[in-house]
């Protein structure tokens, strides 16, 4: 899978609910991103693929240039796209290059149930700062002083959400990794393949494909 390259018609076609899109873009707000989260990508998002809606991208971003399709409206922070729209514009405005990662094997329909239920939660939580991005990252790695902690009350508590947050609560919805670790503990480099991310349920995340859209 070392350098495989899909271009961007037929990883739309492929993807499915739960597969991983990363971004590494030049910008100085992407190279912040990656020094405050020591991570070597600056963002990250998921793919939500069910029965007769478009392929959709679920992720965190600081612009609102495209529709969510969750409220029909444009806004900042926590947002579903249209997939192939949403990656079109970072790897072209936004000048990033993309991968793919699909989960594997797919998952049940009772995951898709918990994806449509964080969305309904989450859509339209605010993008953080970067002062609070990097309190955040460096909060989530602090070890819990009580044990038992649900990830559902951490994330009623949430003001704001990043990209690899929103991941990661959506992941734990599906029971893809444990409820005991802090949301805020992922980063965008978590879900890369040198990070060995290790999930539940007996799936896993496939090597990065690059995408092109030349």
């Amino acid at each position: 899978m070392a350098g495989m390259q899909l271009g961007l018609d037929d990883a739309v076609n492929l993807t499915r609910t739960g597969d991983i899109w990363l971004f590494r873009g030049h910008t100085v707000a992407d190279r912040t991103i990656r020094i405050t989260t020591n991570s070597p990508i600056n963002h990250v998002g998921m793919s939500v693929v069910i029965e007769d809606l478009p392929p959709l991208m679920w992720h965190a971003e600081l612009g609102r240039a495209l529709t969510d399709m969750w409220t029909g409206g444009h806004h900042r922070g926590v947002q579903l796209h249209d997939l192939r729209a949403a990656v079109d514009l970072w790897t072209t405005r936004y000048k990033q290059r993309g991968w793919l990662r699909q989960l594997d094997p797919p998952v049940s329909g009772e995951m898709e149930d918990a994806v449509l239920k964080t969305i309904a939660r989450l859509d339209g939580t605010p993008f953080p700062s970067t002062a609070k991005l990097l309190s955040g990252w460096a909060y989530g790695r602090v070890p819990r002083l009580r044990r038992g902690v649900s990830g559902s009350k951490n994330e009623a508590k949430l003001e704001t959400a990043y990209c690899a947050e929103v991941v990661a609560i959506t992941y734990q919805a599906m029971g893809l990794l444990p409820t005991a670790r802090k949301p805020n503990w992922y980063d965008p480099g978590r879900f890369w393949s040198g990070d060995e991310l290790r999930l539940d349920t007996g799936r896993q995340l496939g090597a990065e494909v690059a995408i092109s859209t030349a």
